[in-house]
């Protein structure tokens, strides 16, 4: 057996013979839109610069239910001042079990994300427009990317020997 990392395919297979995942609910945790530069910022030329941030995180509800949490933050800057700046939490709860335990952060930290991030872009989307402001589309994100990304980082920080060799 070789020593490799899941992949999204790896955790189907194991869904289909040995767990079950399931979304269950969807909701928002938390919401905030700001644009401290209303009216004046209406009047500036729209050539905005837009800087956005993700994190997710999960939770035990119980034994077999977890709340997972998307949390996307974005700031709009024109010339300098912030045109906007919104802040998401889109949260689910996730119906999974039966998955090894060595398993269960993958899960959390792709899945369920990959599953939250179109409630969230409508949102984001939704608000801004709201807000008196030209549409913004967020790009899809590869969260199984993020993910290999963060795990790569948090083995060479524990392992400063394989960050040299890499250099």
């Amino acid at each position: 057996m070789t020593d490799k990392a899941n992949t999204e395919e790896d955790i189907t297979d194991i869904n289909a013979k040995s767990g079950k995942f399931l979304l269950q609910k969807v909701y928002v945790k938390d919401l905030s839109f700001e644009t401290p530069y209303s009216p004046e910022i209406f009047m500036e030329a729209w050539a905005p610069k837009v800087d956005m941030h993700l994190s997710n995180e999960a939770k035990k509800v119980n034994e077999d239910h977890t709340e997972a949490v998307l949390k996307i933050t974005i700031t709009v800057k024109i010339n300098e001042k912030t045109a906007y700046l919104v802040e998401v939490q889109m949260a689910g709860i996730f119906l999974i079990k039966q998955f090894p335990p060595e398993v269960m952060e993958h899960v959390t930290a792709t899945l369920c994300p990959n599953m939250l991030f179109p409630f969230a872009r409508e949102v984001v989307c939704d608000l801004v427009v709201r807000g008196g402001f030209p549409q913004l589309l967020l790009a899809p994100v590869n969260f199984e990317a993020l993910y290999a990304q963060q795990k790569k980082a948090a083995a060479q920080a524990s392992n400063p020997d394989e960050k040299s060799k890499a250099h």
